[in-house]
């Protein structure tokens, strides 16, 4: 019970521990991975876009796209739809993509049965509008980074920032953690642009040629969705879950 937050209505925690511990106790579950997964399925599902997230890559990930008839997301920089938020800025209304992703894929699929949006700071207002139609217990999860080291979790500002922009605009008790994250967006709310790029994972892409990407995730509240986790049940009977912007 000490790590659950469950006597405050608005609650924060890291990665996937903090999905295991708080997913079951909330009303809605949302997922934070600025750069870029969050980010990557936000502007899609504002174009009409349906995202399945896929934890695997490889010829996993190429029989799971097959199975929902859907395009399969390349590496960034690849060419086509990747995990890159500039490739899916001139997505078609109606496509389907399986878009896999270790870390934000993976946390938006261990929610469970609990409601599970994904946000970012483009969507946090609507995000955080549909999370309390949803619910009153919400729990906000900042996905953070993995060290490739060991895959061990490394806490990232943009995520924490994020978590913040969405929490702002939430009602109800929060959790010192849910405060000090909003506290923490708040400070920064002026100087997000430079902030985002120039923290680990912003400079990062940027070295890398992609910081249009890091444009767009920090641009605040440019998307009006809310992308909700859905299932679809499958020809074969089991079922496949996918991101799609939700109408609030």
């Amino acid at each position: 019970m000490i790590y659950d937050q469950a006597e405050f209505d608005i609650r924060c925690e890291w990665g996937e521990q903090g999905v295991l511990h708080l997913a079951p106790v909330s009303d809605v579950v949302i997922i934070v991975d600025v750069l870029s997964f969050s980010t990557c399925v936000s502007i899609a599902a504002a174009r009409g876009v349906e995202v399945f997230p896929c934890r695997d890559k490889g010829e996993a990930a190429e029989a799971f796209a097959r199975s929902v008839d859907a395009e399969l997301a390349t590496r960034r920089g690849a060419g086509g739809w990747s995990l890159s938020p500039a490739s899916l800025t001139r997505a078609p209304a109606g496509l389907r993509l399986v878009l896999p992703s270790p870390n934000g894929s993976t946390l938006t699929l261990a929610t469970g049965d609990t409601p599970t949006l994904v946000g970012c700071l483009r969507n946090a207002r609507t995000v955080a509008r549909a999370a309390a139609r949803l619910g009153t217990r919400i729990a906000v999860i900042p996905a953070g980074e993995r060290w490739r080291t060991d895959w061990s979790l490394r806490p990232s500002v943009e995520d924490w920032l994020g978590a913040g922009a969405i929490i702002q605009h939430l009602l109800g008790s929060l959790s010192p953690e849910a405060r000090m994250a909003a506290d923490a967006f708040r400070s920064a709310e002026m100087e997000i642009t430079a902030i985002i790029a120039g923290c680990s994972s912003g400079k990062e892409l940027i070295a890398g040629g992609f910081g249009e990407d890091v444009a767009l995730a920090s641009d605040i509240d440019a998307d009006r969705c809310a992308p909700l986790l859905k299932s679809r049940e499958l020809a074969s009977g089991e079922y496949a879950r996918y991101l799609i912007g939700a109408p609030f």
